[in-house]
């Protein structure tokens, strides 16, 4: 049963732009707010979390909204826009987008914040989740398909839940490859690969992060080990593809939503191709977390995680940067509804 907020806010609607978010939010404490979102998830304990996908010309949006109960219950929407050409053509990043945080006992609109930086550590935080429950024990070696701002973030949170050795990167442009090897050369030895190396190093790695644009499959049964962990990121959409179907077939799947990876994620093609059905599907994350379900069980197995992005994962890193920008004093307060009398902060 949903407790009662603690507080009703009538002071305004805190407003947040990418900075101040950066600010306030870092990988650590993300992955432990999306671990528990997760947990509760698993538990049962948390509203279905819902997804809206609108196509546009060269790109898209979509509209994830999530129910967050803790010491206070937020909702939270976050529309993101993802056009793939902004950069080359306009000068813009591929993802824009706004979350909007809001009182779930009141409706009162708590917090409009921007969205890329939510949604670029919640998603490296997820895959970190995952890899604590799914990748070998021993697992120090990964390989990092997409050289952006996702493929840091994935590299960065994996480093917090295993004791890697050893990295590589690929990406189409081999420049953003070598680029990223030098951002984490203090680190951890990172070698920049051509798509002719791609398959040797993946067979090479105990973990593998697929988080690209991609639209045709580019890593395949064969470029695989047994015992590898492989996270399919960049899968958010029925027209994106990183994996082959034929990864699916005799090999452990964990998803992050099972209706939302059947619809949007690499699950999605290999139901399209009958290769598998959802039932084929060993576990959602948050069934694992939650010890619901088991997670490896073999030294031998690959395990898929078919990561599309859950609306929990937003709500969890979005509570927290409002939380500590309101603790904090960071944003602007605005009153969208005029006939509210405001009650300053002191």
């Amino acid at each position: 049963m949903m407790m009662e907020s603690s507080k009703h806010t009538k002071d305004g609607t805190l407003l947040l732009n990418r900075e101040e978010v950066c600010s306030l939010i870092g990988i650590d404490e993300c992955i432990d707010a999306v671990e528990r979102a997760f947990k509760l998830h698993g538990e049962g304990r948390a509203s279905p979390p819902g997804i809206l996908g609108v196509h546009a010309q060269d790109g898209g949006f979509h509209i994830k909204t999530g129910l967050l109960e803790q010491d206070r219950n937020f909702f939270v929407a976050k529309i993101n826009a993802n056009f793939p050409q902004n950069l080359k053509r306009f000068g813009l990043p591929t993802i824009q987008g706004l979350i909007l945080v809001c009182d779930a006992v009141t409706g009162y609109p708590l917090a409009v914040m921007d969205s890329i930086e939510i949604t670029i550590q919640r998603t490296g935080a997820a895959t970190a989740v995952a890899v604590k429950y799914l990748a070998g024990k021993d697992a120090e070696i990964v390989t990092i398909c997409g050289a952006g701002n996702q493929g840091r973030i994935q590299l960065s949170a994996l480093l917090r839940v295993r004791d890697l050795t050893q990295a590589f990167v690929y990406d189409v442009d081999d420049g953003k490859a070598r680029q990223f090897a030098a951002e984490f050369a203090h680190e951890l030895p990172v070698e920049p690969i051509t798509k002719g190396r791609l398959s040797s190093a993946v067979r090479e790695s105990h973990i593998c992060v697929t988080c690209t644009p991609a639209r045709e499959f580019f890593l395949n049964c064969d470029d695989v080990a047994p015992g590898t962990f492989i996270a399919g990121v960049g899968a958010d959409s029925e027209e994106k593809q990183e994996l082959d179907p034929q990864l699916f077939v005799s090999n452990k799947i964990i998803v992050d939503v099972l209706e939302q990876s059947a619809l949007i994620g690499d699950l999605h093609h290999a139901i399209v191709a009958g290769l598998v059905k959802k039932s084929d599907v060993h576990a959602e994350l948050g069934e694992v977390v939650a010890g619901r379900k088991p997670g490896r069980i073999s030294v031998e197995e690959i395990i898929i995680f078919d990561s599309t992005g859950m609306a929990l994962q937003d709500a969890a890193a979005a509570a927290l940067v409002y939380n500590k920008a309101i603790s904090a004093g960071v944003g602007t307060m605005y009153q969208f509804n005029s006939t509210i009398t405001q009650n300053k902060i002191h």
